[in-house]
């Protein structure tokens, strides 16, 4: 089984910046493809980004290309998602997760964390 757990998230004012970080458990974390999402409140679960197994590939929302940036460390079995620029729109609770590919499917992701809370005030 695999265990994700995320950190990193708070209130922030617009125009700040948080760096959510993801641990996965097990010994296979460079075989995952991982993923964040994010899901406000009435909405629907929505992509955020994506980052291949080795780092080399990433994948963005429309809606966070240019602000947002996704890594990994390998060695750390963590992934993490820096936030620049925040807009109030981006407040939701972030989940990060195990996924199948790089793709924006949530259908495609197997294995996902509790989810952290983001509030950005105007």
């Amino acid at each position: 089984q695999v265990q994700l757990v995320e950190s990193g998230g708070g209130l922030v004012q617009a125009g700040g910046s948080l760096r959510l970080s993801c641990a996965v458990s097990g010994r296979t974390f460079s075989r995952y493809v991982m993923g964040w999402f994010r899901q406000a409140p009435g909405k629907e679960r929505e992509f955020v980004a994506a980052i291949a197994r080795s780092g080399g590939s990433t994948y963005f929302a429309d809606s966070v290309k240019g602000r947002f940036t996704i890594s990994r460390d390998n060695a750390k079995n963590t992934v993490y998602l820096q936030m620049n620029s925040l807009k109030p729109e981006d407040t939701a609770v972030y989940y990060c997760a195990v996924g199948r590919s790089i793709v924006a499917v949530t259908k495609e992701y197997d294995y996902w964390g509790q989810g952290t809370q983001v509030t950005v005030s105007s």
